[in-house]
């Protein structure tokens, strides 16, 4: 563009010639603060492993192979990011581990106890958290109100549910401190979640999966269509859960996420891991060319112990 004008909540804030504005300077008028467009974060300290996949195969959708011979570790205080050019069978990685897809071969291994086709509703018990790619199809149940997306799967169990009867008490409660906690924009936790923005529907599936304390979390695309100030609450709330001990596997298409948020990086192509990278030796021109498979063996794997 040449030159930009920046709208918040229906009315025009600023504008300004594009090569005279930074990008700090957009998000300042898009939100209407100072944004951190990189997360302050600790040195990790990085300790056993929380998740282990071995050898892992699965088919697409199309009953084709998808996942071929997988195999990775993720450590609890860290973010290993699975990086890869869309469509290389990342959904597929992810929605085996969450136990949205049957494996055809190999092993699944959550804190030391095999996990292998164990159902959802089984892997939020063992503290696994997911938050999916497609957030209207697998993140919420539309026509529920807030209230009631913030309790799913939880909802049968006390303190939400006591005899067959749900405590609507507590459900309030419980949703009232997330709608807080988490900065969601919405009328009333009676609200249906169809009707928030799409950074605060994000926001419900994230206020969800990390109530529950989860000692893994599987993040795909996290932050895909939302607004910049959602952006940065959301990398803000994953680096104070992997400073807490946990364990992230997050998947992203997006060069400039990676960078700033992982700890580690492993490159899937074609339905295999390709490469591996500290994040901290890793630029755009190395993840490129890891992500489109023109690595040379030098690069493959680089700076990781």
């Amino acid at each position: 563009s040449n030159r930009v004008t920046v709208l918040r909540d229906g009315i025009r804030v600023d504008s300004c010639e594009t090569a005279g504005c930074t990008r700090a300077d957009l998000a300042r008028m898009m939100v209407g603060r100072e944004v951190i467009l990189k997360p302050e974060r600790a040195e990790v300290q990085r300790g056993e492993v929380r998740l282990a996949i071995k050898n892992l195969h699965a088919e697409s959708d199309r009953e084709m192979p998808a996942l071929r011979g997988v195999d990775l570790e993720l450590y609890c205080g860290e973010i290993l990011c699975l990086a890869g050019v869309s469509g290389n069978d990342q959904r597929e990685l992810a929605e085996v581990i969450t136990g949205l897809r049957p494996a055809t071969q190999g092993q699944i291994v959550l804190e030391g106890k095999d996990v292998t086709g164990y159902l959802p509703g089984a892997l939020t018990e063992e503290k696994l958290a997911y938050i999916p790619e497609e957030r209207m199809k697998d993140g919420i149940i539309q026509d529920f109100t807030v209230a009631e997306n913030e309790i799913l799967r939880e909802h049968g169990r006390e303190p939400f549910a006591r005899n067959g009867f749900q405590n609507l008490k507590a459900v309030a409660e419980h949703a009232d401190k997330l709608i807080k906690d988490f900065q969601i924009k919405t009328p009333s936790r009676d609200t249906r979640a169809k009707n928030l923005s799409g950074g605060n529907i994000q926001k419900v599936v994230l206020a969800r999966e990390l109530s529950r304390e989860p000692r893994v979390l599987v993040a795909a695309q996290p932050t895909r269509g939302v607004d910049i100030g959602a952006i940065e609450f959301i990398h803000r709330k994953l680096v104070a859960l992997r400073d807490a001990g946990a364990g992230i596997l997050l998947v992203s298409v997006e060069l400039e996420e990676i960078l700033s948020l992982s700890d580690r990086i492993v490159v899937m192509f074609e339905g295999r891991i390709v490469g591996e990278v500290a994040a901290s030796r890793a630029d755009e021109q190395l993840l490129g060319l890891m992500m489109a498979n023109a690595h040379t063996p030098d690069t493959a794997t680089v700076g990781v112990a």
